[in-house]
C-alpha cells in the first residue's frame, strides 16, 4: 500500500469507537486482502473514520470492499475511473433491469471513492464535487442512450447511428434531438454528496418520425429517465431528479420543445431564471444541440445594459426563503442547533446569490465574469474589480467550509439534508466528522464563517429592493393616471394575465379607494408595497385574471383593509394560500369571495400548507355547536347558527385538504363528524318545535341513521347525506298528547321526518347545510320518509334485497335518544347477521355491479367511483364479504371500508396482501375524487389545469408505489390499482373479466 495514498493523521478520529471497531472486524472477515488492509495503520484509520461516523458509509465499505482496496492501492483517481468504466463498455441496449443495476453499482462504488478521498484529504472540494458531477453525467448519458435506443427500436425516433447499441453512450445521443441540460450544482460541476440533479429536458420535434407525436414521445422519455434514475431498488438508487427548472414548470410538460423554450425565454423569462441559466450546460444526449440552444438564449441571459433590477428580484427570492425558514432578520443571533447551512443566514445560498447577482449585473459587458462555478466566479469578480478582495477571500473560505460541512451532514445516512443536528450528541458527531477536537471549536469556526458571509451579503444587498419598482414582478408596474402604461401592460402579460388592461383598471380602482378597505392612506401605502408580490402570486394561477377578480370581490366586502393588507404584507405564505384557493378551487373561491369571515379560518389554520408550520386546522367551531343550538331563541336561529358554523368548518377542511395538510381519511372523518354533530344538535330542537304544535307521542322518539359516506366516516367534498329515519313509541300509544292537535303515532313521525330533512336542506343566508338522499330507506323512494323500528326490523328480516343489506354495513345511528339508538343499532346488527341470505351475497353483488357497468358508466375520465376497478368495486368486496361471513364471524363488521377490509384480513377471509392493496386503492380513489371535486367539480376533460394537477399529484404521491411526475403517470398508477381491485372482485364475488 503506497504511503502517499492515505495519511492516517489527516483522517478524522472516530466518534463512535465501538462502531468503528465493528466495521474493522467485519471488513477483516471478508478475505485475506481485506484482513491485510484492516490490519494496516492506513486501512484501520480509514475504516475507523468511515464506521465511526456514518452507518451509510460503513455499509458501503462492506458491500464495495474491492473498491476501497483499489483506492488504497492505486489512489482515488484510478479507483474512480474503474468505478465509471463499465458505463463506457456495457451495452446500453441491455434490459431495463440490467441497466438499472449497472447504474446503481456505479453510484455505490463512486460514492465510496469520493467519500474516502474527501475524508482522507486526497481531493480538494472542487475535485470532490467534480467527481460527483462526473458520476451524474456518466449515468445520465448511459440512461439516455438506453432509452433512446428503446425508442428507436419502437420506430418512434431517428438515431443517426442507426441504433448501434454497442456504440459509446455519448455517440448514441448525438443528433438524437434530446437535450439534457444540467442546472444548478450539476451544471456548475458542484454537486453535493447526496444531491438531487436539476435537469431541463428539451427536444427537437423533427427528431421524431411523427412530429405531431414528438411531445408525447419525449415526455415519456423524460418520465422513464426520472424513474430509471431515482427509483429505489435492492441495488439502491442513482440520483433524485428535479425537473422544475424548465420554463414555466406548472404549465409545461416534463420535456419542452426547443422552439417553445426559446420563445418563452425571449418573451417571459424571469430574472431568477437568468440566474439559474448561468450554470446551465449540456450533460447528456445531444450536447451539440444543447450548446446551440444556450447560444440562442444568450441575449436573454447576458444583457449589455447594467441590470440592477436583478438585484431586487433575486433579493426578493432570498427574503422569501428567510420567511419560509423562519429567519428573524439581519443581525439576529444564529442558533447553532438545527441551522440550515444552505438556506440559513450566512449560508451557502447567500454566497451563491452574491456571486450570481453580480454576474447578472456585470456579465453582459464582461464575458470573463460568466464562470458557472462559485469559486471561479469569485476570483473573476475580484480580477475585474467588481468585488473587494477581502470579501471574496472570506466568501471563498466560508464556501469551502460550508460545502464540506454539507457533505459530512449528508454522508451520515445518505440524506439530502442541510441542517445541523438539534441535539448535543449529533453536533459532537458532526464536529468530529469535520476533524475538530471538540464541538465548541467547531461552533466557533462555523459561526465565524456565517458572520462574515452575512456581513458581506448585507452590505451588498440589504438595500436592494429600492433598485426596482416592480420587485418580484421583474418589470414595470405603474398604475397612476388614467391611461395604461405600455411597460406595465407588457409586465402583466408576461406574468400570465390575458387582459392586462382590465387588471390595470382594477388595480387603479383599488389605489383610488373604490373599495372601502383602501380608502385610508396607510391602506394604500400597504397596497403599493404589496402589489408586486400580490400580482406575482395571482399570476401563478391557471386563470390569473379570474382569480384576481375574485380577490377584487373579497376586497370590496372588507369593512377595513389595513389589518388584512398588513398580514399579507408580512406573510407571503398567506398571500400564496389565498391566491391558491382563489385560483385552484372555484367553489372555495366563490365562498371566500362571498364570506370575508372565511379569512379567519385561513389565518387560524397556520401559515404552512404542509402541516408543519402551523396546526392542521384552526380551533374547531363545531365544538361549540351543540351549546349554541341549545341556547338559540328559536328554531330558525338555531338553523342559522348551524349553517354558519358548518359552512366555516367545511371551508376550513376543504382548504386544508386542497393544500395537502389533511389526507383523505382525516378529511373524511372531520366532514362526517361535523355532519353528525350538527344533526345530533338540531334533532332535539326540531322535535321540540314540532311538539309545540302536535305534542308528543308517549314513549316516542326519532333516530337518524347514517349510511353511505357519512355512515362510513368517509365524506368527500360536497357529499350528500344518505339518511334513514326510524321511530319507535309505546305500543299502547294511540296518538300524540299535549299539543294543539293530536296525530296518530305513524302520522306524527311521518310528518316530523320531513321537518328534519327540510332543516338540513333548506337554504339560508349561509347556504344550506347538506343535500339529503333518502333512497336507501326501506322500500326506497316509494316508502314513507320515516319507518317504524318494527317495520325496519321486519323488512330487513324478510324482504330486503342484498344491495340494501350491503348499504346497511355502513349504517351508524348518529342522532336520537340513547335508548332508541341502542335498539336501532341492535336491529341493524341482527339484519347483518342473517345466515339465510349470506351465501348469495357475493353473487348478488357481482350481478348488481355488472348491471351498473352496463347502465351507469363513469361520468368522465376522473370518475374513479364508477370506473371499472374503481371505488364501487372496492366497497362491494368489503360489503359483500361482510354479509357472507358476519353470521359466523361477526367481528368482521365495520362501517368504514378500510377498517372492514382489515378485519376481513385478520379473520382470514382476505389475504393480507390483497386487503392491503384494496385499502390502498380505496384511499387513493377517495383522495383523487376529493381533489377533483374541490378543483373541478364534475369534469369530462382528462387534462386538468396546472393548479389542479399540482394539488392532485401532491396528494396522491404518498399513496403510489412509483412516483407520478405528471397526470399520465398518475393515471397509469391508478389503472394498475384498478386491475388489482378487479382481480380481487373476480376472485371473491363474480368474474367480470379483466380491465
Amino acid at each position: 500500500m503506497p504511503d502517499a495514498v492515505i495519511a492516517p493523521e489527516r483522517l478524522p478520529r472516530p466518534f463512535d469507537a465501538a462502531a468503528a471497531d465493528r466495521l474493522i472486524e467485519r471488513f477483516a472477515e471478508r478475505d485475506a486482502a481485506c484482513r491485510a488492509f484492516a490490519a494496516s495503520a492506513e486501512g484501520a484509520a480509514l475504516l475507523a473514520a468511515l464506521g465511526g461516523h456514518s452507518p451509510y458509509l460503513a455499509d458501503l465499505a462492506l458491500r464495495e470492499a474491492p473498491t476501497l482496496l483499489r483506492l488504497a492501492e492505486r489512489g482515488p483517481e484510478e479507483a474512480q475511473a474503474l468505478a465509471l468504466d463499465p458505463l463506457t463498455r456495457a451495452d446500453p441496449a441491455a434490459g431495463r433491469e440490467q441497466v438499472a443495476a449497472l447504474l446503481r453499482q456505479a453510484k455505490r462504488q463512486s460514492a465510496l471513492v469520493v467519500a474516502a478521498a474527501d475524508l482522507a484529504g486526497l481531493w480538494p472540494l472542487d475535485r470532490v464535487t467534480g467527481a460527483l458531477s462526473d458520476l451524474a453525467e456518466r449515468t445520465l448519458d448511459f440512461a439516455c442512450a438506453h432509452l433512446l435506443l428503446a425508442a428507436a427500436g419502437r420506430g418512434e425516433l431517428r438515431l443517426p447511428r442507426g441504433g448501434n447499441g454497442r456504440a459509446d453512450p455519448r455517440a448514441i445521443g448525438r443528433g438524437s434531438g434530446l437535450v439534457v441540460l444540467g442546472m444548478g450544482k450539476l451544471g456548475a460541476r458542484e454537486l453535493n454528496y447526496s444531491s438531487d440533479v436539476d435537469l431541463m429536458l428539451l427536444y427537437d420535434p423533427a427528431a421524431a418520425y411523427h412530429a405531431d407525436r414528438a411531445g408525447a414521445l419525449f415526455v415519456r422519455l423524460a418520465r422513464d429517465l426520472v424513474r430509471l434514475m431515482e427509483e429505489r431498488t435492492a441495488e439502491g438508487y442513482v440520483f433524485r431528479t428535479d425537473l422544475r427548472l424548465r420554463p414555466d414548470p406548472a404549465a409545461t410538460p416534463l420535456a419542452v420543445s426547443l422552439p417553445a423554450a426559446i420563445t418563452y425565454y425571449e418573451s417571459m423569462g424571469q430574472n431568477w431564471e437568468r440566474a439559474a441559466m448561468i450554470k446551465a450546460r449540456p450533460v447528456a444526449a445531444d450536447r451539440a444541440l444543447g450548446e446551440q440552444f444556450l447560444r440562442e438564449i444568450r441575449p436573454f441571459l447576458w444583457r449589455r445594459s447594467l441590470d440592477f433590477a436583478a438585484v431586487s428580484d433575486i433579493h426578493s427570492i432570498k427574503r422569501q426563503i428567510h420567511a419560509h425558514k423562519g429567519a428573524r432578520g439581519a443581525g439576529a443571533t444564529v442558533a447553532l442547533v438545527g441551522h440550515d447551512v444552505k438556506l440559513g443566514r450566512g449560508g451557502i445560498r447567500e454566497i451563491e446569490f452574491t456571486v450570481q447577482v453580480l454576474q447578472l449585473i456585470w456579465g453582459g459587458r464582461d464575458p470573463a465574469l460568466r464562470d458557472p462555478t462559485t469559486l471561479g466566479a469569485l476570483a473573476a469578480l475580484v480580477a475585474a474589480g467588481r468585488l473587494e478582495r477581502r470579501a471574496a477571500v472570506d466568501l471563498a473560505d466560508a464556501y469551502v467550509f460550508l460545502r464540506t460541512l454539507e457533505h459530512r451532514l449528508q454522508m451520515v445516512a445518505d440524506r439530502q439534508t442541510h441542517r445541523l443536528p438539534e441535539d448535543a450528541e449529533g453536533l459532537a458527531r458532526i464536529a468530529s466528522f469535520m476533524g475538530f477536537a471538540s464541538a465548541e471549536a467547531f461552533a466557533a469556526e462555523f459561526l465565524a464563517h456565517l458572520g462574515r458571509v452575512e456581513r458581506h451579503y448585507a452590505g451588498l444587498f440589504e438595500a436592494a429592493p429600492a433598485l426596482s419598482r416592480a420587485g418580484e414582478a421583474g418589470g414595470s408596474l405603474v398604475f397612476t393616471g388614467v391611461e395604461d402604461d405600455p411597460d406595465t401592460m407588457a409586465t402583466l402579460r408576461a406574468m400570465g394575465f390575458d387582459d392586462p388592461s382590465s387588471v390595470a383598471a382594477m388595480v387603479r380602482g383599488w389605489h383610488h379607494g373604490r373599495p372601502r378597505a383602501t380608502r385610508s392612506e396607510r391602506a394604500r401605502e400597504l397596497l403599493t408595497e404589496l402589489m408586486p408580490a400580490l400580482l406575482a402570486a395571482f399570476g401563478r394561477q391557471h386563470h390569473p385574471g379570474q382569480a384576481l377578480a375574485r380577490f377584487d370581490s373579497l376586497l370590496m366586502r372588507l369593512p377595513a383593509g389595513v389589518q388584512v393588507l398588513s398580514l399579507l404584507h408580512r406573510n407571503p405564505a398567506l398571500l400564496d394560500r389565498i391566491a391558491g384557493v382563489l385560483g385552484a378551487a372555484p367553489q372555495l373561491a366563490d365562498h371566500l369571495a362571498r364570506n370575508v369571515s372565511a379569512l379567519d379560518g385561513l389565518l387560524a389554520g397556520g401559515v404552512g400548507a404542509n402541516g408543519r408550520d402551523g396546526p392542521e386546522l384552526g380551533p374547531d367551531p363545531a365544538a361549540a355547536l351543540p351549546a349554541l343550538v341549545k341556547d338559540a331563541r328559536h328554531l330558525e336561529e338555531a338553523l342559522e347558527v348551524a349553517r354558519r358554523i358548518a359552512t366555516e368548518r367545511k371551508f376550513d377542511i376543504d382548504v386544508a385538504a386542497l393544500e395537502g395538510r389533511l389526507d383523505a381519511d382525516t378529511a373524511g372523518a372531520l366532514r362526517s363528524d361535523l355532519a353528525e354533530t350538527a344533526i345530533a344538535a338540531l334533532l332535539p330542537r326540531i322535535a321540540a318545535d314540532f311538539a309545540e304544535r302536535y305534542g308528543r307521542v308517549p314513549g316516542g322518539a326519532l333516530a337518524v341513521v347514517a349510511l353511505g359516506k357519512l355512515g362510513g366516516r368517509e365524506m368527500l367534498p360536497g357529499s350528500d347525506l344518505d339518511l334513514v329515519l326510524i321511530y319507535d313509541h309505546d305500543p299502547e300509544a294511540t296518538g300524540s298528547e299535549g299539543g294543539r292537535r293530536s296525530l296518530a303515532p305513524s302520522e306524527y313521525f311521518i310528518r316530523l321526518a320531513p321537518q328534519v330533512v327540510a332543516a338540513i336542506t333548506a337554504p339560508g343566508a349561509e347556504g344550506r347545510l347538506w343535500e339529503v338522499d333518502m333512497r336507501l330507506r326501506p322500500s326506497g323512494s316509494k316508502g314513507p320518509v320515516a319507518t317504524s323500528l318494527a317495520s325496519f326490523a321486519r323488512y330487513h328480516r324478510a324482504e330486503a334485497w342484498t344491495w340494501e343489506r350491503m348499504a346497511l354495513t355502513r349504517a351508524r345511528v348518529i342522532a336520537g335518544p340513547p335508548a332508541l339508538k341502542r335498539r336501532v343499532t341492535e336491529a341493524v346488527r341482527a339484519a347483518l347477521l342473517r345466515a339465510d341470505a349470506a351465501e348469495a351475497a357475493p353473487a348478488d353483488a357481482g350481478a348488481m355491479r355488472a348491471r351498473m357497468l352496463r347502465d351507469l358508466p363513469p361520468e368522465g375520465p376522473w370518475d374513479w367511483k364508477l370506473m371499472p376497478g374503481g371505488l364501487v368495486e372496492v366497497e362491494f368486496v368489503a360489503q359483500a364479504l361482510q354479509l357472507r361471513h358476519a353470521p359466523s364471524r361477526p367481528e368482521v363488521l365495520a362501517t368504514t371500508t378500510r377498517v372492514a377490509l382489515d378485519r376481513l384480513a385478520r379473520a382470514g377471509v382476505l389475504p393480507e396482501a390483497e386487503a392491503a392493496a384494496l385499502i390502498r386503492a380505496d384511499r387513493l380513489y377517495r383522495t383523487v375524487l376529493g381533489l377533483i371535486r374541490l378543483t373541478q367539480g364534475r369534469t369530462r376533460e382528462e387534462a386538468l389545469p396546472a393548479p389542479a394537477e399540482a394539488a392532485l399529484l401532491r396528494a396522491a404521491a404518498p399513496l403510489l408505489e412509483a412516483p407520478a411526475v405528471d397526470l399520465p403517470g398518475l393515471r397509469a398508477e391508478m389503472e394498475r390499482h384498478a386491475r388489482r381491485v378487479r382481480a380481487a372482485f373476480n376472485r371473491h364475488l363474480a368474474d367480470l373479466g379483466g380491465i
